[in-house]
């Protein structure tokens, strides 16, 4: 999911926010985050999906099926 980590990375910069700041709004610690933009975890489903919602983007762009 190589795609996933760098997608995911850039949403948070074109936001203007931190790893912590993201973290905090998932409920999880920062290093838990920081481990899916390095691409040495992925997250669950329903991760993914609320990853998606704060990001306002769909879970196939964030797997990179769609590139919208």
């Amino acid at each position: 999911m190589e795609i996933f980590a760098k997608r995911l990375k850039e949403l948070r910069k074109e936001k203007g926010l931190t790893q912590q700041q993201i973290a905090d709004m998932l409920n999880v610690r920062q290093q838990s985050y920081t481990r899916y933009e390095l691409n040495t975890s992925e997250p669950s489903y329903d991760m993914l999906v609320r990853i998606a919602t704060i990001f306002e983007v769909s879970t196939d762009y964030l797997l990179g099926i769609a590139d919208y």
